[in-house]
């Protein structure tokens, strides 16, 4: 396996860990949490797909067109459709959010453990032009039956518990932006120091050495917000607003490190051997997920600012 691929794997792996799992703990501790919780460590996948008609909820904010359920005796029937959702060819169950009904803040939402082989669910690839290492799909739920056993934790208190998990989800996304801009500008800073034209290192040229520079302090700078995010997470405090930041940064740095260690290479950034171009694509991915940059901002404007909700 290539390293941006076993890299992407890791991280992967945690982002559905960190995710799923305290989004299912926050449910409680019957036996369909217990279960997933214990076996997110034990190599079973999962993925969160997470619904609301209308409106965009959750990671990067995805496409949403619409979703119902409906009670029927004990049990519930789940409609609807999901684009973009990762990993589901490798996942034993999805963490499904939908509408279960409405109350005087809005949808109520509640938290189900559907199985991926569930009669009415069809998964269908959804190819995309990026080098990850699962594969993307788009699902439709008609009329799947889940019993009361997938409920997580309480009906109608799905919002509350997967809003737990995911600031370690835009935690890790940050981490992974930190890690492709440092690796990017190792790789440039050593090509400027070795590549030579007319005797010297290109390294020497301000053009050349001032776009990596700037590129490594936006790069630990956004390092040093994760650790406070992820320190403010461990520590049970509130980490909303770092999180959000941190995930802004990592990403905006990723990008301008990705771009600049290309610039520095030349016509060299586009070929092969040097495999730049695909961490841009990486890089430029996580603008977008999970949480693009546009809600992150309305975000930071809302709750740090204390500014008028725009959306």
């Amino acid at each position: 396996m290539k390293p941006i691929q076993l890299g992407l794997a890791l991280a992967a792996t945690l982002a559905v860990a960190l995710t799923v799992a305290p989004a299912c703990a926050q449910g409680g501790k019957s036996g369909v949490e217990r279960l997933y919780i214990l076996n997110c460590g034990e190599g079973v996948a999962g993925d969160i797909s997470r619904w609301s008609p209308g409106v965009n909820v959750g990671k990067s904010m995805d496409f949403v067109d619409s979703c119902y359920l409906i009670k029927h005796g004990d049990d519930y029937l789940l409609s609807g459709q999901k684009v973009y959702i990762s990993g589901v060819d490798e996942s034993e169950a999805l963490l499904v959010v939908a509408r279960t009904g409405q109350d005087e803040r809005g949808a109520r939402l509640s938290a189900f453990i559907v199985p991926t082989d569930a009669a009415g669910l069809d998964k269908h690839l959804l190819p995309v032009d990026l080098l990850l290492p699962e594969r993307q799909f788009t699902l439709h739920f008609d009329g799947v039956r889940v019993g009361p056993g997938a409920l997580v934790g309480e009906e109608g208190e799905g919002f509350r518990q997967i809003f737990h998990g995911l600031n370690p989800e835009r935690i890790t996304g940050a981490a992974l932006g930190v890690g492709i801009a440092r690796y990017a500008l190792g790789a440039a800073a050593r090509y400027a120091a070795e590549r030579k034209v007319w005797a010297e290192p290109i390294g020497t040229h301000q053009g050349v050495s001032h776009p990596l520079a700037k590129a490594k302090i936006e790069t630990e700078l956004a390092a040093l917000m994760i650790r406070q995010a992820a320190w403010q997470h461990d520590h049970g405090q509130p980490a909303g607003e770092s999180s959000n930041m941190a995930k802004y940064a990592a990403a905006e740095a990723a990008i301008a490190a990705v771009d600049a260690a290309v610039q520095a290479h030349g016509g060299n950034g586009l070929a092969s051997e040097y495999g730049l171009i695909p961490y841009w694509g990486l890089a430029r991915l996580l603008r977008i997920a999970p949480v693009n940059r546009e809600m992150i901002l309305n975000y930071v404007a809302q709750h740090s600012l204390g500014l008028p909700r725009s959306y």
